[in-house]
């Protein structure tokens, strides 16, 4: 053994806690990497954390590094942001992402991590994983030049999205949520911000990524004839209900579902690494600053993530530092 960690392990839905991990010695086509960040995805995590993870949705819902199972116990995230202490001389030293849990260090093979670019800071780099998804719902949504697009969700995802569609060519993206607050996010995007009642109807698309039917039925409501929804909410265990009796019909509009767990059909010769690998290469931009809050200390994250759960503090992608050990 070459020392220990501590990982962050969900104990019983609403109590976490810290343990300790005995690490091997990395195998010749291993790395050891030693956190520097980890970030919390609010509306995914506090799924798991609250044990609302449906139970035929389990596998789906499984990380890449994940230990135990739902509801509980179990080792859950996806953001983690670190420097490779031991592996081959072209990884050592080098800053890395990686879809790991919270936890100190690790040990993971080689090719399970990627080298952040110089020019993207550590702390933007747990984003990685939440663009990653966004890049890959706009593969799927193929929008065009000049279209009207509205994203409904101020959350992580759906703003990762409004900031990745601020870049196309003519788009009009406003950012939809009913949290008057998320407006300023929405400025530091470069988009615009609406309040569902007065959301810009006639879209083209819609993005929608607030996990609420209310969210996803003003989507339909916004479209033009032939317009589509794209839904990236996760529902969880919630059953959603909608009006279809009306206008959906006859103006013959679309949903669509998008899930990052599938590279999206129309980039079939990308592979995950080449999606994620693209999106590290997007966090480049300062603008994505604009959705980390905290930070916080890795052994105040049992507490963060109740207080996260709670609603009691608010946040997008919540960063947590992890002091050397």
């Amino acid at each position: 053994m070459i020392g220990d960690a501590r990982a962050f392990w969900l104990r019983a839905p609403g109590e976490g806690e810290l343990r300790p991990v005995e690490l091997a010695p990395p195998g010749p086509d291993e790395v050891l990497v030693r956190t520097l960040f980890s970030g919390v995805s609010r509306g995914t995590e506090t799924l798991v954390f609250t044990g609302k993870v449906p139970a035929d949705q389990y596998a789906a819902m499984r990380a890449p590094f994940q230990e135990g199972d739902f509801p509980a116990p179990v080792k859950y995230g996806y953001l983690n942001v670190g420097v490779v202490a031991r592996g081959p001389e072209g990884l050592r030293g080098r800053t890395v992402f990686c879809l790991y849990p919270h936890q100190s260090a690790y040990v993971v093979p080689a090719d399970a991590v990627l080298v952040v670019p110089e020019d993207v800071p550590a702390s933007r780099a747990v984003l990685a994983g939440t663009v990653e998804t966004a890049v890959n719902a706009l593969w799927d949504a193929a929008p065009l030049v000049g279209d009207r697009v509205s994203v409904i969700g101020a959350g992580m995802v759906g703003c990762c999205v409004a900031a990745l569609l601020a870049r196309f060519p003519g788009v009009r993206v406003e950012l939809v949520d009913a949290d008057p607050a998320k407006a300023a996010v929405a400025a530091a995007l470069g988009v615009d911000f609406a309040r569902p009642a007065d959301a810009t109807g006639g879209r083209d698309l819609v993005v929608h990524a607030s996990a609420t039917a209310e969210g996803l039925q003003r989507g339909l409501d916004l479209l033009r004839p032939e317009g589509t929804v794209l839904e990236l909410s996760w529902y969880g265990d919630r059953p959603v209900t909608l009006a279809l009796g009306g206008a959906f019909h006859s103006r013959r509009l679309r949903i669509r579902s998008s899930q990052v767990g599938t590279v999206s059909p129309r980039r079939a010769d990308r592979s995950y690494r080449d999606r994620l690998a693209l999106a590290l290469e997007l966090l480049a931009d300062p603008v994505f600053d604009a959705l980390l809050s905290g930070p916080s200390r890795f052994d105040e994250l049992p507490d963060v993530l109740a207080r996260l759960a709670a609603g009691e503090l608010p946040a997008l992608c919540h960063l947590i530092t992890y002091p050397e050990e």
